[in-house]
């Protein structure tokens, strides 16, 4: 019984700091960024420029532009990225749609760059700490890395440039390197908020279930383990997993650890850079760079 309510008051605190999260990033977007023409980068961004040019309701672009971008990440994610994702961003245009009809905080270029940078990457950061999406570009990245030498960084920043360059012709290159400096901020906040997007993290597992956690590992997340023994001066035999790993991918992580060993004692480690070559998939026969 103390499980279960263990598991229903870590999903309500979830769920509460991800709507807590979507507030902050949509009241961003309509109070500081939009009214100045500051794009956001990926999906958010090419709805933005919708938005602009041909007046569709923004909370609406967001929504339909997610969906393949969302079943992308199910189909690699799982279930529970599924429900946080659409979660998050049903909550993020609802949020939008309420803050579009306030006043902008400052028509001052450089304010709402600072502020409306600052916000959105702190409320995204929030999203993105437990387990959910306003975007889904990060999910695709995903992907894409796990078949290419690229890392989810690089991939996003790429397609963020284009998007920052096309509105750089339709809206002027003032706008576009307002934006880009505005992502910059953003990139930085959601780094200090949820543990970073261009680096790494590793995760150092201590279980009793090393085999049956690595197949989990692998089929939910693609991701393969380095098996240690260990012994503990207590517990006594133990294997310790050693598997590296995107931002997005620690929270699934952490539900799968749970799911199979609730013994099992879980450290994430921060990388600052990785040397050689890492396996990320044996259904590609190749050996990929995370």
């Amino acid at each position: 019984m103390s499980r279960i309510k263990n598991k229903v008051a870590k999903d309500i605190i979830t769920f509460v700091m991800l709507t807590v999260g979507t507030i902050i990033a949509a009241a961003a977007l309509e109070c500081f960024l939009i009214p100045n023409t500051i794009l956001d980068g990926g999906v958010t961004g090419i709805s933005i420029i919708i938005f602009k040019l041909f007046n569709i309701p923004l909370w609406l672009l967001v929504i339909v532009l997610n969906i393949p971008f969302v079943f992308i990440g199910y189909k690699n994610l799982g279930e529970r990225f599924l429900v946080r994702a659409i979660y998050s961003m049903l909550c993020f245009s609802l949020f939008i749609a309420f803050f579009e009809i306030m006043q902008p905080f400052t028509d001052e270029i450089l304010l709402a760059i600072v502020f409306g940078g600052a916000l959105y990457g702190l409320g995204v950061g929030i999203v993105i700490h437990f387990g959910g999406c306003v975007d889904g570009t990060e999910s695709v990245a995903i992907v894409i890395s796990k078949k290419t030498s690229f890392s989810v960084g690089q991939i996003v920043l790429a397609f963020n440039l284009i998007i920052f360059g096309i509105a750089g012709f339709i809206f002027g290159f003032d706008r576009s390197m307002y934006s880009l400096l505005t992502y910059v901020i953003t990139f930085k906040v959601i780094d200090f908020v949820s543990e970073g997007l261009e680096q790494a993290k590793a995760a150092l597992i201590v279980t009793d279930k090393g085999t049956d956690l690595s197949k989990e590992i692998y089929k939910r997340l693609g991701r393969t383990t380095t098996s240690i023994r260990g012994k503990g001066l207590i517990s006594g035999e133990k294997e310790v997993m050693y598997c590296v790993l995107t931002r997005i991918e620690v929270y699934e992580l952490r539900h799968i650890v749970e799911e199979m060993d609730e013994s099992a004692f879980v450290t994430i480690l921060e990388v600052s850079d990785i040397i050689g070559n890492h396996i990320k998939s044996t259904q590609n026969k190749k050996v990929f760079k995370l």
